[in-house]
C-alpha cells in the first residue's frame, strides 16, 4: 500500500510546487529575464562581428591581448568583475582563453573564478547587512532581487548561475537574506557548467 501511495504523493507535491511558482510569477520572471538577456547578447555578437569584419580580425585581436597582458592580470580582472556586479561579460574572457597556450586549463580557471566570485558576492551581501545604514541602502537598491530571493531561494540561484544575467547580483541578494550557504554553494556549481556550455559555442566561432 505504501508503494502505491508514493507516486500520487510525489505527483501532488510537484503540482503544488508548480502551482506556487506559477502564482508567484517565477515562470514569468524567467521569460522576462531571457527576453532582457537576448538584446545584450545580440549587441555583444554584433560588436564582435563588426570588429572582426571592419576593424581587426578577431583572432588577431585576441592573440594580441594574450601577448600584451599577463594571464594573471586578465584572470584578476575577470575575478573582480564576477565578484562585483558582473560588469564585464564573461564571454569575452572565454574567447580569450581559447587563444592561450592551454585553453582548457584557462577555461577551467575562469569557471572556478566565476564560481568563487559568486561566493565573494554572497559574503559582500551578508556583510552589508551588519550596519543599519548599509542594510537600508542595499535593500533599497536591490529590492527586486531580494524580494525574488526570499520567494524562490535556490531556484533563483540556479537562474542566476545559468542565464546571461549578472550572477553577482543574485549571489549578493542571497547573502543579504542569509540564504543557506551550503545550498548556495551547491546550486552555484551550475555557474561552472554554464562557462563550459558557452565555451563550446564560443570556441567554435573563434
Amino acid at each position: 500500500m505504501k508503494h502505491n501511495a508514493s507516486p500520487s504523493t510525489k505527483k501532488s507535491r510537484l503540482q503544488l510546487l508548480h502551482q506556487y511558482y506559477s502564482y508567484t510569477g517565477f515562470y514569468s520572471f524567467i521569460g522576462n529575464s531571457l527576453k532582457k538577456a537576448v538584446l545584450p547578447v545580440v549587441i555583444f555578437v554584433a560588436v564582435l562581428l563588426g570588429i572582426h569584419y571592419f576593424v581587426i580580425d578577431l583572432n588577431t585581436l585576441l592573440t594580441n591581448v594574450t601577448e600584451t597582458f599577463s594571464n594573471l592580470g586578465i584572470l584578476s580582472v575577470f575575478f573582480a568583475s564576477e565578484s562585483v556586479l558582473g560588469l564585464i561579460p564573461p564571454e569575452i574572457f572565454i574567447a580569450w582563453s581559447e587563444k592561450t597556450a592551454k585553453p582548457i586549463l584557462y577555461l577551467s580557471l575562469l569557471a572556478i573564478l566565476s564560481y568563487l566570485g559568486g561566493v565573494v558576492s554572497y559574503f559582500i551581501g551578508k556583510a552589508l547587512t551588519q550596519t543599519r545604514s548599509a542594510k537600508e541602502y542595499i535593500e533599497n537598491k536591490m529590492a527586486k532581487h531580494i524580494k525574488n530571493m526570499r520567494k524562490w531561494g535556490g531556484f533563483l540561484v540556479v537562474v542566476g548561475a545559468m542565464l546571461p544575467i549578472p550572477f553577482s547580483m543574485t549571489s549578493m541578494a542571497a547573502g543579504v537574506i542569509k540564504y543557506s550557504f551550503k545550498s548556495f554553494l551547491l546550486f552555484g556549481l551550475l555557474r561552472i557548467v554554464r562557462i563550459y556550455i558557452y565555451a563550446v559555442a564560443i570556441f567554435s566561432i573563434v
